[in-house]
């Protein structure tokens, strides 16, 4: 029996730490870091991610209708804190980490050069909840940098060294140890 409760709270262990790429209505390249977003379709393949209003991104997502996921290694939290932390209404966020953006080739959105991994999103639906909206975003591509992958071509967690964060007790962790392989260690005889 669990002994405590919390009540209700967006409170789960972990939630991943993206950093969601837009132009702005000027053309200059954005970026915000997110933690409220997973995958919520395979076919098409799609993210959800999740945004208030009030900030800046949530405007040129809007009217983009495209947006980036980018996948920071460990390397690059102190960047991807910083991205959550100020506007880029006032801050060319870039410029302030010396990071580089790069235009996606399918998609009217920047990608960030340096971190591992990244998504090419085409928004398809928005729907208002509560103080967030959440944006689907069909994935058009995934783009990984090659040394990050594995024998198969494949994007190796232990690699990427992604972050996630601990909501509520805010708080960012390095993905732990391998323990099995998926779809094999539960099977019985």
């Amino acid at each position: 029996m669990k002994k405590v409760s919390l009540g209700a709270k967006p409170l789960v262990f972990p939630v991943p730490v993206w950093c969601i790429g837009t132009y702005d209505k000027d053309g200059k390249p954005n970026v915000m870091t997110v933690a409220w977003g997973g995958i919520c379709s395979s076919v098409p393949p799609c993210v959800a991610i999740s945004l208030q209003k009030i900030r800046y991104t949530y405007e040129s997502l809007k009217a983009q209708k495209a947006f980036t996921v980018n996948v920071p290694s460990e390397k690059y939290a102190a960047e991807a804190d910083y991205f959550g932390m100020v506007s880029g209404k006032r801050i060319d966020k870039f410029s302030e980490t010396g990071l580089t953006p790069v235009k996606s080739s399918l998609v009217n959105a920047p990608y960030i050069e340096e971190f591992p991994m990244v998504l090419e999103c085409r928004m398809i639906h928005s729907y208002e909840i509560g103080i967030h909206t959440q944006f689907i975003g069909e994935i058009l591509d995934v783009k990984v940098n090659s040394n990050v992958v594995d024998a198969d071509g494949l994007p190796d967690i232990e690699k990427v060294r992604p972050i996630v964060f601990g909501p509520e007790v805010r708080s960012y962790h390095s993905v732990g140890d391998f323990i099995g392989k998926a779809f094999s260690i539960g099977k019985r005889s």
